[in-house]
């Protein structure tokens, strides 16, 4: 299975569902037209459909565009609400590609004593 792996990459989620038409060249002018982000950036690009069962990564890759696409046959992607893009880590986008809802993922409080007395 083929995954995105650097951990070094930057991950850019588009807010807004997109035509599962779109090749290269139309996710990269979304890129750089609507997101106001280089396409040629050692970034991975994420645009999901309207109904969230589909999504499509764009990359850079030396020489050439790289597209990934997955489509699932029965569940959901869970998405964002924002009007803008988000950034996640590698680890989240594999996470969300797993199904799971890195969005809604909420850690421990964080606490700050002054003494342990």
């Amino acid at each position: 299975m083929i995954r995105p792996s650097n951990s070094s990459l930057k991950v850019y989620l588009y807010h807004q569902p997109v035509d599962m038409r779109k090749a290269m060249n139309g996710l990269a002018v979304i890129v750089e037209q609507e997101m106001g982000l280089s396409a040629f950036s050692k970034s991975i690009f994420v645009f999901m459909n309207k109904r969230r069962d589909k999504v499509k990564m764009l990359v850079w890759e030396k020489n050439g565009f790289v597209v990934w696409y997955k489509r699932l046959e029965k569940e959901r992607f869970t998405w964002f609400e924002d009007e803008t893009a988000r950034t996640v880590s590698v680890k989240e986008l594999n996470w969300l590609l797993d199904g799971y809802d890195v969005f809604n993922f909420k850690p421990h409080q964080a606490l700050k004593f002054d003494s342990v007395m």
